[in-house]
């Protein structure tokens, strides 16, 4: 990067007439000989201008002068093309490559100069501060508009321009601006801009270059919105937007047989306190933790509204943070990049957490959220998210039902691991927005509520019949998956349906794996008894309480399979190569 110095107008130009940098600028602005050989239009006659300006006021400085006495030659497009940095052929310079895809014009080639002078060590312009110091001086002394900050309360120099480039350098959207004076932007209520609110100009440049900075460095970023969080004091911070398995790196394979003997969420939560630790020893009980949305109507243009500001202290912001990650944690299927390059049979691994806001938008909605027209229903669902994160409120339940509508219609997902995402998506929502119930992240083979109880039926029954199409090495859904959505309208009524078609598969089962099919059969038995009286008999619609009952039942049948069989542990393995 480049340091160079600007002036109010320049650091915001745009439009057909843009303002010239002091000093540092592109050759259209720097040559006046540019449309000799073919450049273009040259912009010289402002840029001239205001070097000659500076070079005649009291805060001069020796450098700048020196540029301008070598551009007021008029030969610097001659001197460029002598030395072979341009090319000049047929009448026109050639464009120039800088990089192997991407070619510019020449007058947009940008210029810095070095200036040697007898005595001084430093001939880099843009290490130069004390060159800096004297253009701020003469910057200030030029644009004497005084007038009381609303932000410090101090006799300052106003800012007229305010900058712009805050979640990009091609943002051109800016918070503060008031050069509509035909509209009514502050007409109406005040004569003049200065009327509404008047903000120093030292002010202005450090408050947006700030935030410029903290959007770079931390801030995430989609479509139009932009979310930031940071501590005033300068202490780390976790980002709200990332999933548990992104906050706390964890790079490890969901291990079946482990996470499936206790309940995994102590686990997930001990994991979560341990890396909070280090973050609240940092940033306290003391205030200082903001999270904010910037967000336009349009893409890059018009007004940048700070759609949601929270002020909160350390221990606050962390405690909502640990709350949102253990409440909604569930295990989450995450593709395996290993599968691509054949150096693991799984097409996706299982790792405890709370989704990320992105993730759960994704599995509400689906391809709704894809493509430019999605991308606004995306920031929706992700603003209505952060506030529940960070203001510690509930899960809104449509989001909810939109995710369980969508996971029980496997039909409309192109593939297994997709779905997979979605099941882990929808278990999280329905265990965070469940204040009543205290779901264990492993099977929970005490409860009795109906809703968990006809998931594990239905887990069996899909177990049932995987054995068996493994067996007959047949690849295509199984009933149960494919009368899902079914089951959770008419649970019982469907229920017959699967029952009546599950005897082939049996059979099938009892011929090559008779363990197997006597294990399914006394677990179809036990969860039957389990049935409170006229549980079973109801045909009423199923709640979200029926996919943690199937996940949960699906997964502790996964543990128990033998190391040395062959059957699919999982509905995305591969076995010696075949994907199930």
């Amino acid at each position: 990067d480049t340091l160079i110095p600007v002036s109010e107008a320049s650091a915001s130009r745009s439009g057909n007439n843009p303002e010239p940098h002091p000093l540092a600028d592109k050759l259209c602005y720097c040559a006046s000989d540019l449309g000799q050989f073919g450049g273009g239009s040259s912009r010289f006659h402002k840029y001239h201008a205001q070097l000659a300006k500076w070079r005649d006021s009291r805060h001069a400085d020796p450098k700048a002068s020196a540029v301008l006495s070598y551009v007021e030659k008029g030969s610097l497009t001659r001197d460029l093309i002598n030395e072979g940095v341009l090319a000049y052929s047929s009448g026109k310079l050639l464009r120039l490559k800088i990089s192997p895809k991407r070619t510019i014009a020449p007058g947009d080639a940008w210029i810095r100069w070095r200036v040697e002078i007898p005595g001084v060590t430093e001939a880099n312009t843009w290490d130069d501060f004390a060159l800096f110091g004297r253009w701020t001086l003469f910057e200030d002394s030029s644009n004497s508009k005084m007038g009381t900050c609303a932000v410090t309360g101090k006799d300052v120099r106003i800012a007229r321009i305010h900058p712009r480039g805050i979640r990009a350098n091609s943002d051109r959207a800016k918070i503060i601006s008031s050069n509509d004076k035909k509209g009514f932007t502050y007409r109406g209520r005040f004569a003049e801009a200065d009327q509404a609110a008047t903000v120093g100009y030292e002010v202005t440049q450090k408050v947006h270059n700030a935030l410029r900075w903290l959007v770079k460095r931390q801030g995430t970023r989609i479509a139009s919105q932009v979310y930031v969080a940071w501590s005033i004091d300068g202490a780390e911070v976790p980002d709200s937007l990332k999933s548990t398995a992104d906050l706390l790196g964890l790079a490890e394979e969901f291990d079946v047989d482990d996470a499936y003997s206790g309940d995994a969420g102590q686990l997930l939560a001990l994991r979560l306190k341990s890396k909070l630790k280090g973050y609240r020893a940092n940033l306290g009980d003391t205030p200082g933790v903001v999270v904010m949305a910037l967000d336009t109507a349009a893409q890059d243009t018009g007004r940048l509204a700070i759609t949601y500001y929270r002020e909160l202290t350390g221990s606050e912001f962390l405690d909502r943070v640990e709350r949102w990650h253990v409440r909604a944690a569930w295990y989450q299927a995450v593709p395996d990049h290993k599968a691509a390059t054949g150096h693991s049979g799984k097409t996706c691994r299982y790792i405890a957490g709370a989704p990320s806001p992105i993730s759960i938008a994704e599995g509400a909605y689906g391809r709704r959220v894809e493509g430019n027209g999605g991308e606004k229903l995306r920031g929706a669902t992700v603003e209505r998210l952060v506030h529940c994160i960070v203001e510690g409120s509930e899960i809104p339940l449509d989001i909810v039902r939109a995710c369980f509508r969508r996971v029980i219609g496997r039909a409309g997902f192109k593939n297994r691991t997709d779905w997979e995402k979605c099941l882990g998506v929808a278990c999280a929502l329905v265990r965070g927005s469940s204040e009543e119930e205290n779901y264990k992240m492993s099977l929970e083979e005490d409860r009795t509520t109906r809703d968990y109880l006809f998931g594990r039926l239905l887990a069996i029954a899909d177990n049932i019949e995987q054995r068996a199409l493994h067996l007959a090495k047949e690849k295509r859904d199984t009933n149960a998956g494919r009368l899902m959505q079914r089951f959770a309208d008419r649970p019982c009524s469907t229920w017959r349906s699967l029952e009546l078609a599950l005897p082939p598969y049996k059979a099938r089962l009892r011929a090559n794996r008779p363990a197997v099919l006597l294990e399914r059969d006394k677990l179809l038995d036990v969860v039957f008894g389990m049935f409170r009286k006229g549980d079973f008999g109801s045909d009423s619609k199923l709640s979200g309480e029926f996919l943690l009952g199937y996940h949960c039942q699906r997964a502790a049948l996964w543990a128990k399979e033998k190391p040395g069989d062959k059957s699919p542990v999982t509905d995305g393995l591969t076995v010696d190569g075949e994907e199930l």
